[in-house]
């Protein structure tokens, strides 16, 4: 018997996150080796949420394949839809009517702050603290009411078409939609003195985390997590779709950045972008009140077959870089439709951020990268 302890205390020993673990946005496991108090190796296993979503797309038509891409992502519904109907009008070479363009561009900036508020509340919430999760759903309820009235439903929205949109506005959606942008950055101020102004959260976030900018690069992470790591990249500015091409838009337009790579710098970000999304919804609003009354879609075949050839249309989602690889043989269903997900890439990271950290800081870290589990698995 002389030696085992000494032996037993050397032992790694693999602990399972997971798959149920409630600290996650879905059914993640993470594979960790513990030395210790330290995690000497991560292994995210992803895939129990997996429902073939890129195969399903081969077996629809181009209309059908919209209730299938709003899903992966439930909290960036209507992002999701976007890409999709960008690629197809991309391949037939459509025109969209400007309406559709800013009122796309109005939606996607709400979806935006629907995503991050869903964060921010949640993030404090797995550290301990439970009051900013009610008041980010009491924000989250004053754009979904707008949300799911102009397209009928509160998570998947099902608004864009291929050409535009389902239909036109309401009356008297944009005074209400204003209304309930307003009311949401009059109280935006209760995450900064709340959850910033707390001094245990930024003693567990801060210095936690650190994610270096060449892990980004190699790893293809994107979104709020890369920009926090002094990665400055968005596509609405660097390679601008829909209205971010406008001029007025794009000076209204922030690329949050923080240096520290750390969980607070990947909060900061966060809560900087919905305020500017806010504003960036407020510069919509004005210019749709400003548009004279026109088509909000385009009239379409009753069969719409894309051309034979591929396209690839790529949007600045919520999360991060969301891809979209058409290719088409001149049917009425896609052959082949890749998707480039955010979070699958960002999650990848965990194996070079975890190992070395305490285990006591995982939560904290694996809370900061603001996944979602259908994102990653499709």
């Amino acid at each position: 018997m002389v030696g085992v302890g000494g032996a037993a205390e050397s032992t790694d020993m693999v602990l399972n996150i997971g798959p149920q673990h409630p600290s996650t946005h879905g059914v993640l496991r993470l594979r960790l080796v513990l030395d210790g108090e330290l995690i000497s190796a991560a292994e995210p296993v992803v895939g129990y949420m997996h429902r073939g979503a890129e195969k399903l797309f081969e077996a629809r038509d181009y209309r059908q394949i919209i209730v299938l891409a709003n899903r992966h992502d439930w909290l960036s519904a209507f992002s999701n839809e976007l890409g999709v109907v960008l690629a197809v009008e991309r391949m037939l070479g459509m025109e969209v009517p400007e309406r559709a363009v800013w009122t796309r561009t109005l939606l996607a900036e709400l979806n935006r702050v629907l995503n991050h508020l869903m964060f921010l509340g949640s993030y404090p919430l797995e550290l301990g603290g439970i009051t900013p999760v009610f008041y980010a759903f009491r924000e989250r309820e004053e754009l979904q009411n707008v949300m799911e009235e102009i397209s009928g439903g509160r998570m998947h929205y099902m608004f864009n078409r291929v050409g535009g949109l389902k239909e036109d506005l309401p009356a008297g959606w944009l005074g209400r939609a204003r209304q309930a942008v307003a009311a949401v950055r009059a109280r935006m101020d209760s995450f900064d003195r709340l959850v910033l102004g707390n001094e245990i959260f930024r003693g567990r976030t801060r210095d936690v985390g650190y994610l270096p900018p060449e892990t980004v690069h190699a790893y293809g992470v994107s979104g709020p997590i890369a920009r926090a790591s002094g990665v400055d990249f968005d596509l609405r500015r660097d390679e601008p779709y829909l209205a971010y091409t406008d001029p007025e838009l794009r000076s209204t337009l922030k690329v949050v950045t923080r240096q520290e790579g750390d969980c607070l710098a990947r909060f900061e970000v966060l809560l900087e972008q919905a305020h500017n999304s806010l504003d960036m919804a407020d510069v919509c609003l004005d210019r749709l009140a400003q548009l004279p009354p026109g088509p909000i879609n385009q009239r379409l075949p009753k069969v719409l077959k894309a051309p034979e050839g591929a396209t690839y249309a790529w949007t600045e989602n919520p999360l991060g870089l969301n891809g979209y690889y058409l290719v088409s043989k001149g049917e009425k269903t896609p052959y082949r439709l890749k998707l480039r997900s955010a979070s699958y890439n960002n999650i990848q990271a965990l194996t070079e951020l975890l190992p070395g950290t305490l285990v006591a800081d995982m939560v904290a870290i694996l809370g900061s990268f603001f996944f979602v589990v259908g994102d990653i698995d499709k």
